[in-house]
């Protein structure tokens, strides 16, 4: 209470020793002193520290003084913000003492009337800036201390609940405090806890703040958030008991009509207990904690719950509650009555009584009773408690009424002023024993925390004040020694911010520094802001793991000083290089006096000084560019003096931030790296400027840093790879080739190290390479990339590893090039790598070897030197060559390893995949699966040569493969190129066997084949087929189906090569091939003359639907009735065009069956004995069904009318139908014939004697009718026609079949012929009686009657 009673004494030396008493207390006895140090604090030091206008000087220094000590302490300032921040109950001892520091930096509002003078003013701004200095460079020593005790001691969770309340820590300076005060509750309390005590703080105050505008708002909010109970007792409890509530609000509150206000205010009345209690005093008590409302309703609604609440406790005092509730309104009338000085008419003692007659019931109260309480009223007023009749401060008050403070500091305030000490002795002793009161409850906890996360809270609190007074200061003060203090808080800022990972906070301090550096606008620099730049350079040395996207302002800064150094130097700028020619760039170096030093030269007009002369905002990329005005010859003296400001910072420091980055941790140097790469691209991107500082800079960065682990260091590259992507696509071509040419010089250094097996990093490294050349459109970029990427392979090839796969890209990328240069450029290192380097591609997977399979069929589609397509091709053979010689490196590494490798096409059967234990089969499937893609080729050259080569590779290396892998390379590789479908159920489709025409690679209709290609092809697959058929004889119906489809194909090349391809592979075969191989042969075969037919007689209907014009008719006729409308629409020509189609796809048709038959009947000669009865009797069905249809064809005479009419109309040959069925009649009758001759079993089996019977039988009546005789009665002939001419053409062309039957008939066995002759006599007599184109038909006749009926007759 000393403390108390001298606080505001004017006596300096009672000041100072009362400072320096509490600061004893406050190191030494802080635990066991919370509550009081909580009051002291507020009333000796805030008090003065927060007088901004009219402060005793001397009183202030020394608040000051006293507040440079206790920041110096780093454990106090903790302690404070612990246990007074923190604590719902106590003043917010941290936050107030840094806001005061803030207004004293700041001084005194403008316009305002202050009694300081200037020299005054100014000592409080720099002592107050230095006390924040102090304050945060103490939390930053508190705070590495910690984290330097946590990396010795790993941290332990404290939990409250584990720990004494008499537990203590040691600290050189605070050991007093515990040592001489054990008794001292304290204890230990982690961040989580804190946190939690302080957010229900801040809610607290925010609930308070928002009732005391609004109340029911506050209410509700503080219910919401769950920091009040919802009842009513709970919210009428917290209203009587809670600190900084408004009490005009709590009356108004309790006045509402609302249902929920007032039962809050009945549960507020009901909280009293006015037992014994006079009614003056139950009533002045009462109405201590609240104002009453000025609304008459709802005084009313308070006095009459007041006086049922009074009535209850004290049940004898009245009649009834209406006696106490009129009493009580009386009260509160004499009460504003006496002590109002508005009023000038006051209320006597008996207009008291006299109002007050009759209340009890209908009587009166004893009138001494009413006197006692009349001169208790006017003696001494009802107020509301203390602190409501005290003047609010304009600065702190709403802590004060929070913390019950008002009426302590109005006493120390104004005692000189007003009143006498004596006068508030009642108050003292309140307050005394308020002190008693709170020392002796046991739930005063003072805490101690040693987790370094408080300071997250504690900066969140004072980041703010701090960055405005460093701020402020640094801008309007040029006082070294204050800029100074400034920028020292700033670094201890950032040091806190960044440990404590706040980025928001981090960034606000290093943007206000990097802004106050002023080399955005160097003109205006001055040494402060030297000190700044130097500032920056030691925040990214010290703080550099920690500040993540702040690296980006700083090395911004960093870009800009340069530029300032290069002017000064007079060095000629970047953008002179970049947005010229080669040219113009060896012309501008050599005439580098145009850029002579600036600060020996004096002033010079130049567009780059102009630029940073006129300056620009920090934000601008390029400073002054578009800002108008020319400038001066003294603005541009200012800034040449300026530069020599910053000849006080050398390269080395400059240099030191980019060698120290090897030094970053892993995240850091991640985060350093991408802010270096923004700004960079910023440098490249302007419009104006362009500039390569920061580009260099990587390189040099990305050299320092090569050494990390490869897991860092992969992340360092992806940053690194997108940054050169993106800037090697720049629309700036100068700007692109630098890029890319210090992307070389990172690669080439990058390579001198060695890669171990699996892993992928070469390739990621190279990756950009590839990008930029696969999306670039400039010639330039693309062909110094194809010589930088020959460059480093050539020089480090035994390091490329991984790296093959990018490097064949850029090659892939460069071989599809519409440039020539490029393409031969590029195609003569990739000689060297096959040629040379080969075992070095396949040295770390096989999808390298297959990005080199790519890239060679890639090369053989360029269109500028075929010589480049066929060495292409060639070297395709050459890597076949060194897979078979085994000349893999990776080979004997994966000996070791057992596991298969799987081969995998995208076309393979159903998902099926060859899976063989040889790790070389994975290396053929992308050279075979190039080359067969490349028989696909438009040029003829490269068809052919890919055709050969394909084929030639697996003849000469087939013997490695296995059966599988053999029925992979047919059903992946050799099949699609002859467009043979890989799923044979589907192999036969509308009109039947499948034929290379549905395949893509057809000689026909608009075909890339032509007849040199398809008996090439056709020759190199039966070539393989023969030389490998063990292993491949499963392949044997998809080959033949093919063999078959050449021969159903339109052109007489491919026919005639499928043909030849069958036959030979019969031929080498016929002694390997199984009943079931002759089987499939035949079979295909009946399949292709079959399947064409159901689409051919579809075709054929057509032609019921046309009418086709009369040829006898002139010409002229014709004309005239089709002008008439006899032929309407056009639709003769219509006709005749399908007329014509009809008749070329007969022909088609026909050629197809008479060389499918042609083909059977030469394999049946070729090899009859090895043909089964089984396969007769197919051979067998195919004569039968082509010479029936050719007999079919034949016998509609209504479209063989159509057809010649059409063939004259056009002026077209007829189709063969008459020479079809000769040769289908005359190769089955030769059939039968044989088989009936040279296999003596088939004929009892298969009764072809029958059959051959049958046959010659419709060769004689179809000869006979074409004759015009005919098999019928002779009575019904009464005479014969001669024959026309087109009739007799017809005999003549079936008389030689007509002489095969009879040499057939005359060479059967008597017994044979016996057995017939029945059925065969009536047509030999007809043939006697009819017409003949020959006599040689006579004279076989002659001889048939002779040999075979003759003998028959004469038995």
């Amino acid at each position: 209470m000393s403390l108390l009673k001298n606080s505001a004494l004017s006596v300096m030396t009672v000041f100072q020793l009362l400072c320096s008493i509490f600061w004893n207390l406050l190191s030494k006895f802080r635990s066991g002193l919370k509550s009081e140090i909580g009051v002291f604090f507020p009333m000796l030091i805030l008090r003065v520290l927060e007088n901004v206008l009219q402060p005793s000087f001397l009183q202030k220094m020394t608040v000051l003084s006293l507040l440079d000590k206790i920041s110096q302490d780093s454990q106090v300032i903790v302690d404070a913000f612990v246990n007074y921040d923190c604590d719902v109950d106590a003043p917010n001892i941290f936050e107030r003492t840094v806001n005061g520091l803030l207004k004293t930096a700041l001084g005194p509002p403008p316009g305002s009337v202050t009694s300081l003078s200037p020299g005054q003013d100014m000592t409080f701004r720099h002592e107050s800036v230095k006390c924040l200095v102090r304050i945060i460079k103490s939390m930053g020593s508190w705070m590495d201390q910690q984290l330097k005790v946590g990396e010795l001691n790993p941290p332990k969770s404290f939990d409250s609940e584990n720990l004494t309340e008499n537990h203590t820590y040691l600290e050189d300076a605070n050991s007093a405090d515990y040592e001489l005060h054990p008794e001292a509750n304290s204890e230990f309390s982690n961040a989580a806890t804190l946190e939690q005590r302080r957010a229900y703080k801040i809610e607290i105050q925010k609930g308070v703040a928002l009732f005391n505008r609004k109340p029911s708002k506050g209410i509700e909010f503080l219910i919401s958030t769950k920091k009040i109970g919802s009842s009513p007792e709970e919210v009428a409890s917290f209203l009587k008991s809670a600190s900084g509530l408004n009490e005009s609000m709590i009356g108004d509150y309790f006045g509402e009509r609302e249902e929920f206000s007032i039962k809050v205010m009945h549960a507020y009345v009901d909280s009293f207990n006015f037992e014994n209690m006079g009614f003056g005093d139950a009533i002045r008590f009462f109405l201590r904690g609240f104002r009453l409302p000025g609304e008459a309703q709802k005084i009313d609604r308070i006095m009459e719950k007041f006086a049922e609440r009074y009535c209850k406790c004290n049940p004898n005092s009245f009649t009834s509650a209406d006696t106490a509730y009129v009493l009580a309104y009386s009260v509160i009338m004499l009460n504003t009555d006496a002590h109002n000085s508005m009023v000038k008419d006051k209320m006597t003692k008996a207009d008291f009584i006299r109002n007050n007659r009759g209340i009890d019931d209908g009587k009166d109260l004893p009138e001494d009773y009413l006197g006692a309480l009349y001169d208790q009223i006017v003696k001494n007023e009802i107020k509301m408690k203390a602190e409501s009749s005290v003047p609010q401060s304009k600065q702190g008050n709403s802590l004060n009424r929070l913390l019950g403070l008002d009426g302590i500091l109005n006493l120390v305030w104004k005692q000189t002023e007003e009143k006498p000490l004596s006068a508030n002795r009642n108050l003292l002793k309140h307050i005394q024993e308020q002190f008693k009161a709170k020392s002796s409850k046991s739930e005063i906890v003072y805490y101690a925390v040693l987790d370094p996360t408080i300071l997250r809270f504690m900066v969140e609190v004072c980041w703010g004040p701090m960055l405005a007074a460093f701020s402020v200061t640094l801008d309007q003060s040029d006082d070294k020694e204050a800029t100074s203090q400034c920028l020292q808080g700033i670094r201890h800022a950032v040091h806190v911010t960044s440990m404590m990972g706040m980025q928001t906070q981090r960034d606000a301090f290093v943007t206000t520094v990097a802004k106050f550096t002023y080399l955005h606008c160097a003109a205006d620099m001055k040494q402060k802001n030297v000190d700044a730049v130097k500032a920056i350079i030691s925040i990214a040395i010290e703080d550099g793991n920690n500040l993540q996207e702040a690296w980006e302002h700083i090395l911004t800064c960093l870009s800009r000083f340069e530029h300032l150094q290069l002017l000064g130097e007079g060095a000629p700028s970047d953008a002179s290089f970049l947005n010229t020619s080669n040219s113009e760039s060896e012309e501008r170096t050599k005439n580098n006096v145009n850029y002579p030093s600036l600060k020996k030269k004096g002033t010079l007009q130049n567009p780059a000084v102009m630029a940073v002369v006129r300056g620009g905002s920090y934000d601008s990329t390029s400073a002054g560019v578009k800002s108008p005005g020319l400038v001066s010859s003294e603005q541009i003296n200012n800034f040449i003096s300026n530069l020599y400001l910053l000849d006080q910072i050398g390269n080395f420091e400059l240099n030191h931030i980019f060698a120290h980055s090897q030094r970053l941790n892993s995240e850091a140097i991640v985060a350093f790296v991408k802010a270096l790469c923004k700004v960079s691209m910023s440098e490249l991107q302007s419009p104006t400027d362009p500039r390569v500082f920061s580009l260099t800079k990587i390189v040099e960065v990305a050299h320092y840093n090569m050494n990390r682990i490869r897991l860092v260091w992969s992340r360092i590259w992806s940053v690194l790879s997108d940054f050169f992507v993106a800037v090697g696509l720049s629309e700036n071509l100068s700007v692109a080739i630098f890029v890319m040419d210090s992307l070389r010089q990172l690669a080439s250094k990058f390579l001198e190290r060695e890669e171990l097996a699996n892993y992928n990093f070469q390739n990621e490294f190279l990756r950009p390479f590839a990008v930029v050349m696969q999306k670039s459109c400039s010639t330039e970029i693309k062909e110094l990339i194809v010589r930088c990427i020959s460059q480093m392979v050539l020089s480090r090839v035994n390091n490329i590893k991984s790296g093959w796969k990018s490097v064949f890209m850029v090659f892939t990328a460069a071989a599809a090039d519409e440039r020539k240069s490029i393409v031969l450029l590029a195609f003569e290192t990739m000689e060297k790598i096959v040629r040379e380097y080969f075992p070095y591609i396949t040295e770390t997977e096989a999808l390298t070897f297959t990005d080199c399979v790519k890239c060679l069929i890639t090369f053989t589609n360029s269109r500028f030197n075929s010589d480049v397509s066929l060495n292409a091709i060639a070297f395709l053979r050459f890597c076949a060559v060194k897979l078979a010689d085994g000349g893999l490196a990776s080979n004997d590494k994966s000996k070791g390893d057992d596991s298969c490798v799987p081969i995998v096409k995208d076309s393979a059967l159903d998902g099926e995949t060859c899976v063989e234990k040889d790790d070389n089969m994975s290396f053929w499937v992308p050279l075979l699966s190039g080359l067969s893609k490349l028989t696909s080729d438009p040029r003829a050259a490269i068809r052919k040569s890919a055709l050969e080569v394909l084929f030639n590779i697996l003849k000469d290396h087939g013997h490695l493969f296995t059966q599988s892998f053999w029925a992979n390379i047919f059903k992946c590789e050799i099949f699609p190129i002859f467009g043979f479908p890989l799923d044979s159920k589907e192999a036969y489709k509308e009109e039947g066997c499948f034929s290379p025409v549905s395949g893509p690679l057809h000689p026909d209709g608009g075909s890339i084949w032509d007849s040199e290609s398809s008996v090439v092809a056709a020759e190199c697959l039966i070539d393989l087929f023969v030389q490998f058929f063990d292993l491949v004889r499963a392949q044997l119906h998809q080959v033949v189906s093919i063999l078959v489809g050449f021969i159903r194909s339109q052109g007489q090349g491919p026919s005639s090569a499928g043909v030849a391809a069958l036959m030979r592979l019969a031929a080498d075969l016929r002694g390997k091939l199984s009943e079931d191989d002759w089987r499939d042969i035949f079979l295909c075969l009946r399949e292709a003359a079959g399947s064409s037919l159901p689409g051919f007689v579809k075709l054929l209907k057509t032609m019921d639907t046309i009418e086709i014009p009369d040829v006898t008719r002139p010409n002229d006729e014709i004309e005239s009735s089709s002008g008439r409308g006899v032929i309407k629409d056009g639709s003769e020509d219509d006709n005749l065009q399908t007329g014509a189609y009809i008749i070329s796809r007969m022909k088609v048709h026909i050629a197809l069956q008479l060389l499918i038959i042609q083909v059977v009947s030469d394999l049946y000669k070729m090899h009859w004995k090895l043909l089964s009865v089984n396969i007769v009797s197919i051979l067998v069905e195919i004569y039968s069904s082509i010479s029936s249809h050719s007999h079919e064809l034949n016998s509609q005479t209504t479209l063989l009318v159509k057809l010649d009419k059409i063939c004259t109309i056009l002026e077209i040959s007829d189709p063969p139908l008459v020479h079809f069925e000769n040769e289908a009649y005359n190769n089955y009758l030769n059939f039968l014939h044989d088989l009936l001759m040279n296999s003596p079993s088939l004929p009892e089996e298969k009764n072809v004697e029958a059959e051959l019977v049958s046959v010659c039988k419709i060769v004689l009546q179809r000869y006979l009718e074409c004759s015009g005789f005919g098999y019928i009665k002779k009575a019904e002939v009464h005479c014969f026609l001669p024959l026309g001419s087109a009739k007799k053409e017809e005999l003549a062309a079936r008389t030689p079949l007509v002489l095969t039957v009879m040499r057939i008939l005359a060479s059967l066995e008597t017994d044979c012929f016996t057995k017939y002759v029945s059925q065969l006599f009536p047509l030999l007599t007809d043939l006697v009686r009819s017409e003949h184109c020959s006599l040689e038909v006579q004279r076989l006749l002659s001889s048939v009657f002779r040999s075979c009926i003759g003998p028959i007759v004469m038995k």
